[in-house]
């Protein structure tokens, strides 16, 4: 039988094929005039696609480069600051704090849950320099309520920025960046934006310009406003990713064709995709007995599917990709062998998600050794799918 490789986790996601040719055929120089107008242009959709008037950086590095870039410019050791963490990528808000030397008061939920406002409430004190956040815990599928948590940082004043890891968010959940006063939301190419892992990218507010003046933390590679000055010329302050930044042109104009020449509203298709291939994916799962691991507070980024009783997840995972060629991501940290996540970012359509699906009825068929009625999740799925009253979200 044929196998394609095809990937379902929440990074690397699906490449989009328009970008991986624009990549492989660029080759300017990155002190030219070519390079400096794909480079503005670039920047100015990514204004659209985050959905601010804030100022934007690309830079050559992973998420957690602009992750570190967040605490080293926008704190001082001794610094206080609020970490909210549901799992590991918000306790990597906690690495990252204590590496430079704040102090950290983590606010933290068990795997699976998000935070009340009411906790984030009780733990603002008026000596929070920052509050981080991520908007989608990918570890565990959680969807934090980061409108509910802004409001609450806002109250406090300028003197307490908000920041937020969107990395799985972007593209996938409905943000409103200004309107909530997000001060930094960080973002990733390898996810709702189609191409290869290596660009990292941030919005950041007036507020958080300011800050950067009087922090002092070290900094060098990750100094943002080196960035912003040789943005402000059509450059970057270091060697750019200069194919990536190709690719990365391409994807947003397949995302402006998306919305019909409207990268805004190709924007809001794109997660408005995410979260109906997120809620045919859940109902099937639930469909085929399977218990969800977040259904308090689930994600349009990726879902996480708790393992049937007695089977390790990893026999799922290796399952899938010994059966199928597909790639889906097993638990981590403490969660590994419990759960499995199947994400539904960027490039992912209707037909991805009764794919993995179906696959996912086989998988397991084979791997718990009881019977499935086939099909009764992919049924579930269509009808989720059937019950919109229209599909321009979809991907296609």
């Amino acid at each position: 039988m044929l196998r394609k490789n095809r990937i379902f986790t929440p990074g690397p996601t699906p490449l989009l094929p328009a970008a991986q040719f624009a990549e492989a055929s660029f080759t300017a120089h990155h002190r030219t005039a070519d390079f400096r107008n794909l480079f503005t242009r670039v920047l100015a959709d990514m204004k659209e696609f985050i959905g601010t008037r804030n100022d934007v950086l690309v830079l050559a590095c992973s998420g957690t480069g602009v992750m570190e870039a967040s605490v080293s410019n926008l704190t001082s050791p001794g610094d206080k600051i609020l970490v909210l963490t549901a799992g590991k990528f918000g306790e990597r808000w906690s690495g990252l704090g204590k590496a430079f030397g704040c102090q950290v008061d983590t606010l933290s939920v068990p795997y699976g849950q998000t935070f009340s406002l009411d906790e984030v409430r009780s733990r603002l004190t008026p000596d929070i320099r920052a509050v981080y956040v991520q908007a989608t815990e990918s570890s565990t599928g959680v969807r934090h309520d980061v409108k509910g948590i802004s409001k609450l940082v806002r109250a406090q004043g300028d003197d307490t920025l908000l920041v937020v890891d969107a990395i799985t968010g972007l593209g996938t959940t409905h943000l409103d960046v200004d309107g909530w006063g997000v001060d930094l939301i960080i973002g990733g190419s390898q996810k709702a934006l189609m191409i290869p892992p290596g660009l990292a990218y941030c919005a950041v507010s007036e507020r958080a310009w300011q800050r950067m003046e009087s922090s002092k933390s070290p900094r060098y590679y990750f100094d943002l406003r080196k960035e912003r000055k040789s943005a402000a010329k059509g450059e970057t302050a270091y060697t750019p990713a200069t194919s990536l930044f190709a690719a990365l042109g391409a994807a947003l104009e397949y995302i402006r064709q998306m919305g019909n020449g409207n990268l805004e509203a190709g924007r809001e298709d794109l997660v408005n995709n995410a979260e109906l291939a997120a809620e045919m994916t859940r109902t099937a799962a639930q469909a085929l007995g399977l218990k969800l691991f977040a259904p308090q507070s689930p994600s349009g980024a990726v879902t996480a599917i708790e393992a049937p009783a007695g089977v390790d997840s990893g026999a799922i995972v290796k399952e899938f990709r010994n059966t199928f060629n597909a790639v889906v991501a097993n638990g981590q940290g403490e969660m590994k062998g419990q759960l499995f996540r199947m994400a539904h970012i960027g490039y992912y359509d209707y037909l991805d998600t009764i794919g993995i699906l179906a696959a996912l009825e086989q998988v397991l068929a084979q791997v718990t050794g009881k019977p499935v009625e086939f099909g009764a999740g992919v049924r579930a799925a269509q009808e989720v799918f059937a019950r919109q009253p229209e599909t321009a979200g979809a991907v296609r």
